[in-house]
């Protein structure tokens, strides 16, 4: 099959030569356009191959853009991350419904986050261990801080057996795996001077977490547990948040008692709690 005419691609879709230079406010709208019709297209024929290729040229901003709060970790450098990012841009238009009534912007960004977290998880290690120590690893990290805070001092290595319903082998296995995590300590010298006096370290070249990142990805993985309330639970939350009106105030426009208004908002909050831990 020949190249499309420039203007109008069969199927009514429009011809983009550069999917890359659409604007972000342009991209949106023609993600819906062409995202809908990809449904409608036969996988393997030419017009599904422009339609999904160009999806993913006109949201490869979404991957830069979630690719960029990973830029101080270690274990790859930023074209891998962007690469794997993109693994997640393409799962997730795979498998975006346009029933779900959500942008396909807030769809996106947790497959494309959570990729590239799994790619740090499997490769920022000195050596080779294998997935399971990499899991148990995370898993002693948790019950370590749950342990602590209940023990108020460090647990042993038979209370995080007891814990995780492990053998004291076990956890001691993962222990020394963990040693694998990190190869050096992020106060060595990080010059090309081996004499390590009075050198700049490496923790001198470490930006700051930028608290706008981790919020946008929070709202982001917020707004599909958002569509999942029934309507009144996400009339409420948006009278309270969006439009910051006390609990007196919602209780009398919905004809409720300010209890039961607090009852409903405390039960969805706990909702959207657990839904953002667990994303």
């Amino acid at each position: 099959m020949g190249a499309p005419e420039a203007g109008v691609l069969p199927g009514e879709l429009p011809w983009i030569e550069d999917g890359g230079r659409v604007a972000p406010k342009d991209a949106r709208v023609l993600s819906r356009l062409f995202l809908d019709r990809l449904r409608e297209l036969e996988e393997g024929t030419a017009e599904y191959q422009y339609a999904r290729n160009t999806l993913i040229e006109m949201n490869l901003s979404l991957v830069q853009f979630a690719a960029r709060r990973f830029r101080n970790r270690g274990g790859g450098d930023m074209e891998d991350v962007v690469q794997v990012g993109t693994i997640g841009l393409i799962k997730a238009i795979d498998r975006f419904d346009l029933s779900r009534e959500v942008e396909f912007t807030s769809f996106a960004i947790p497959y494309i986050v959570g990729e590239i977290k799994r790619f740090f998880r499997d490769t920022t290690w000195a050596v080779h261990v294998p997935r399971r120590l990499q899991e148990l690893r995370v898993a002693l990290a948790k019950s370590k801080e749950t342990l602590a805070a209940t023990l108020n001092r460090p647990p042993t290595v038979k209370e995080l057996a007891a814990h995780l319903g492990l053998s004291e082998d076990e956890i001691i296995e993962g222990l020394v795996a963990a040693n694998g995590y990190v190869a050096g300590s992020i106060d060595s010298p990080g010059g090309d001077d081996d004499s390590g006096d009075g050198g700049p370290k490496y923790a001198d070249t470490l930006g700051e977490t930028d608290p706008a990142m981790d919020l946008f990805e929070d709202l982001h993985t917020l707004a599909p547990l958002l569509q999942q309330l029934d309507e009144r639970e996400r009339t409420i939350i948006e009278m309270r948040f969006g439009q910051e009106m006390t609990q007196a105030e919602i209780g009398a426009a919905l004809d409720l008692s300010q209890m039961h208004i607090s009852r409903l908002l405390t039960r969805t909050l706990n909702r959207l709690r657990a839904g953002l831990l667990a994303a």
